[in-house]
């Protein structure tokens, strides 16, 4: 009888051996575990099904080898029955064990030998799961696994057959894909200030939306794999509430479920919004989501709203060679950074796009044979233009209606976000909400963060959403990356601060990559040195930002910057020399002394 590597989650071809623990001639248990291998989001312990003798091990540690192939030869014994059958023949005397024993709680029953046990507050009573979480996001499983990795009897409900949320399906990472493809069409295309000159690319659609896919494809195939090692209860079903223990599950093949619980929460994010005026019934009129399908190019591209995700989806299509128009109402674009952060990506966006309009209004957009017409109000733009295709990004909406919270005590705000306190607990006590439908910031890793404090609150152990600095990041090229306090924001609250810049064009390492019109900035406070707040435009700032938001978080003054060794050359020594400057002066940038 041969033992062969099962399938571990979709999408998983192959794996690697990390452990074989028996060998030939040693005898095995039904359910014994024989292996562990490893894939790119766990080790899994692999349990033989069989009961015999080991008569060949058939792979090494170390080996790779593909789903189905042999792992084990067992010489079986007559009474050697797989765990299916032994469970059948268990069935007849089993519920009568069950009724003269008492049974353990379904937190114990999930929970690794390894885990510690839940607190003593959430106890299982009569509800189906410890918890469960409605959404597979960012904010959703990590709140299931960090649980279940304590103890709970834990049900992770997701509208999706593949968990991952927007983050991972339409969102953080398919985005990401593309402005790294299109970061590398500008590096060739500006290469021949080196003495490298390339031909112009050509573009494969179907191979570049393919590569999209298998990122994606493998990160949440990761996620259902991890449940599955974590021992959570993955169900594919929409939930809503019907009251505050009881969950209705509409299931895909039409069917209902109920699902009682101890806790639950609420991680259901958000969606584009999309307002009645831009909604017109054509697909040329694109969301975010229609916008990273890259169904084709579009020789001219409006972009509505100049945040965030309209100038990250604007350098894709621009990089791909579309004409790019965006259109913001107000002063600027990207209002949530400093403007000193802004002013070196927008300049070089300038020269990408075919145009940027601030202080400009759509008043509608009308399909026609030959596009989409918008008609444009503002200083210096044509009253009517005709678009390709258009792409509305003017923000999110969270996603809390249709959910029951009407049967609950949770309250709404008029925005649609869920009302939560520092623990993330909403009105209703034992539902908590995280992520995108909780509040601002709509950012992934606050939603992972969020989680932590809510399964801490749940397991009855001291917990507070009280961070800091939240680290914002915007993926075009340059990068543009804050976190803590604005200069904008101490302006406008009127906190003394002082303002420390550090121009990349005195960094070694950003002139040997040609990319000087980078800033390091930060926010002290005077007194102290303390520092509160962090900017970055530049390469890589996304990366950088990190040791900034350590920084505010651990209380950190300029000193304590300036003084920790940075690597040489580097980009990260900009965010040392800026700190050198909150008492003396930066190596390799003077200014005027102060009196």
């Amino acid at each position: 009888m041969e033992f062969t590597l099962p399938e571990v989650s979709e999408g998983v071809e192959s794996a690697d051996v990390a452990r074989v623990l028996v060998a030939a001639g040693d005898t095995v248990a039904a359910e014994q575990v024989v292996m562990e291998i490893e894939t790119e989001k766990a080790v899994v312990e692999l349990p033989c099904p069989h009961s015999g003798v080991v008569t060949k091990v058939h792979v090494a540690e170390g080996d790779t080898v593909a789903i189905g192939a042999t792992l084990l030869s067992i010489d079986a014994d007559e009474g050697g029955a797989s765990k299916a059958e032994s469970e059948e023949a268990k069935a007849d005397d089993g519920e009568a064990k069950a009724t003269s024993e008492p049974s353990a709680s379904p937190a114990q029953a999930a929970a690794p030998a390894s885990a510690p046990q839940p607190a003593a507050s959430v106890p299982s009573g009569d509800y189906d799961v410890d918890l469960v979480v409605i959404g597979g996001g960012p904010g959703g499983y990590p709140a299931a696994f960090d649980a279940a990795d304590h103890g709970l009897n834990v049900t992770l409900v997701s509208d999706e057959e593949i968990p991952g949320g927007v983050c991972l399906h339409r969102g953080c990472i398919p985005s990401k894909a593309l402005l790294h493809v299109a970061k590398l069409l500008h590096e060739t295309r500006s290469a021949s200030q080196w003495g490298l000159t390339y031909g112009e690319p050509e573009i494969d659609l179907d191979k570049l939306r393919g590569f999209k896919e298998q990122v994606v494809g493998g990160l949440t195939g990761g996620v259902a794999q991890l449940c599955k090692s974590r021992g959570v209860n993955l169900v594919h079903a929409r939930g809503s509430f019907l009251d505050a223990h009881t969950l209705k599950l509409d299931k895909p093949d039409g069917s209902t479920d109920q699902l009682t619980f101890q806790h639950a929460i609420l991680a259901t994010g958000s969606t584009p919004a999309m307002p009645g005026i831009f909604n017109i019934g054509d697909d040329r009129v694109m969301d975010s989501t229609g916008a990273l399908a890259l169904a084709d190019v579009p020789g001219r591209l409006l972009v509505i709203g100049g945040g965030y995700i309209g100038l990250e989806m604007g350098s894709v299509y621009a990089a791909l060679g579309s004409e790019v128009t965006v259109v913001e109402m107000l002063d600027d674009v990207l209002m949530g950074a400093d403007r000193d952060l802004a002013r070196p990506l927008k300049k070089k966006l300038e020269a990408e796009f075919a145009a940027i309009h601030t202080n400009t209004k759509v008043l509608s957009l009308t399909a026609t044979d030959d596009g989409i017409v918008a008609k444009l109000e503002g200083e210096g733009v044509d009253p009517e233009m005709t678009f390709d295709r258009v792409l509305v990004s003017v923000g999110r909406v969270p996603t809390s209606r249709n959910v029951g919270l009407e049967n609950t005590a949770v309250v709404v705000t008029d925005r649609g976000f869920v009302e939560v306190d520092d623990q993330r607990r909403t009105a209703e006590p034992s539902i908590y909400a995280i992520g995108d439908v909780a509040g601002d910031p709509m950012l992934a890793h606050k939603a992972t963060r969020e989680a932590k404090v809510a399964v801490e609150a749940i397991l009855g152990e001291p917990s507070a959403f009280d961070n800091r600095a939240i680290p914002a990041v915007v993926f075009t090229d340059p990068e543009v990356a804050w976190c803590g306090l604005t200069e904008q924001e101490a302006k406008e609250e009127g906190i003394d601060v002082n303002v420390i810049r550090f121009p990349w064009a005195a960094s070694g390492r950003a002139q040997t990559i040609s990319r000087t019109e980078g800033l390091t900035k930060l926010i002290v406070e005077p007194d102290t040195e303390r520092v509160l707040g962090v900017g970055i435009v530049g390469p890589n700032a996304g990366e950088l930002i990190a040791e900034g938001v350590l920084a505010i978080e651990m209380g950190a003054t300029g000193r304590d910057l300036a003084e920790t060794v940075h690597a040489h050359p580097t980009l990260s020594e900009t965010m040392m020399e800026s700190a050198e400057a909150t008492f003396g002066q930066a190596t390799h940038y003077a200014r005027p002394k102060r009196k």
